[in-house]
């Protein structure tokens, strides 16, 4: 897919376009999220569903004939038709305002918030920013706003984007070994097409990566796991992230963490095994 002059005018006509999807909170998805995580526990009907979970409901279908290239939906539906080969989940906010119970019927309602256009180092970049209200019974249980980047094929010959180094100071840390079996399962979970994190051929020989990406969602959600683990009572207010390299299937990496002195938020980050930073979040606690 060749990249095209961004009509930034058109594309903004999708801001506030809106969508709503409803969808149980299956219980049987719940404990298959548990075991692609190596979870101690499966949650059972009633239970809080845990932190970021909610990302395996509310699928994205579409028929085969409406898939593109890269195995996403072909743009121009929900989301505006930028014009540019590389989609990445580059980030998001998220406030949690109540628990969403395992089994019940929830509802999904999304917004296109803003779209922008900028020139970066590699060429042209597009941010689209959609919020999105999660909730049942009439009552919101998250508010999300999630970031999404579009950008350019690299440049034959182009330099690499220097790393950025991670923390030092784990207080918390987990070897996670990123093989094709865990990102095929975390695929099917949320119904994600994408070819780059399942199709070595297509991620190496068109987007030019050395290796299966490991989802960024998935990142975020091991993180978030990492403090469950090590905090199983914390009360969560909001959980922020961004992606800042990425992660593949090539080698081990590690998710890592440490509470604040004053006990009232804890930060967390993923790195490869070289120490340099993929993803860093924070937690504020209530």
């Amino acid at each position: 897919m060749q990249s095209k002059e961004l009509d930034l005018p058109m594309l903004r006509q999708w801001v506030d376009k809106t969508e709503t999807h409803q969808d149980h909170i299956n219980p049987a998805f719940a404990s298959a999220l548990a075991a692609t995580l190596d979870g101690p526990q499966q949650p059972k009907q009633g239970d809080p569903l845990p932190h970021l979970w909610h990302w395996i409901y509310f699928w994205t279908v579409c028929p085969q004939s409406e898939v593109g290239d890269d195995g996403h939906p072909k743009r121009g539906g929900f989301l505006p038709p930028v014009p540019l080969p590389r989609r990445m989940w580059a980030g998001g906010r998220l406030r949690f305002d109540a628990h969403l119970p395992v089994g019940v019927q929830a509802s999904k309602t999304s917004r296109i918030k803003s779209v922008d256009v900028k020139q970066g180092r590699t060429g042209n970049l597009a941010f689209v920013t959609v919020a999105h209200e999660i909730g049942h019974g009439g009552k919101t249980s998250i508010y999300e706003e999630h970031d999404i980047v579009y950008r350019d094929l690299p440049q034959p010959g182009a330099a690499a984007v220097a790393a950025k180094a991670a923390p030092a100071d784990a207080q918390w840390r987990r070897r996670i070994e990123p093989d094709p079996v865990l990102l095929f399962r975390y695929s099917a979970l949320t119904f994600n097409g994408h070819r780059i994190h399942y199709d070595r051929s297509y991620v190496t020989e068109v987007e030019g990566y050395p290796g299966l990406i490991v989802h960024g969602p998935l990142i975020a959600t091991l993180l978030a796991d990492l403090l469950r683990r090590e905090m199983p009572q914390a009360q969560w207010r909001e959980f922020n992230f961004r992606a800042v390299g990425s992660l593949f299937d090539i080698e081990a990496f590690e998710i890592c963490g440490k509470l604040a002195e004053d006990g009232k938020s804890a930060t967390l980050w993923a790195q490869n095994l070289r120490g340099e930073l993929a993803m860093q979040a924070e937690v504020l606690l209530a």
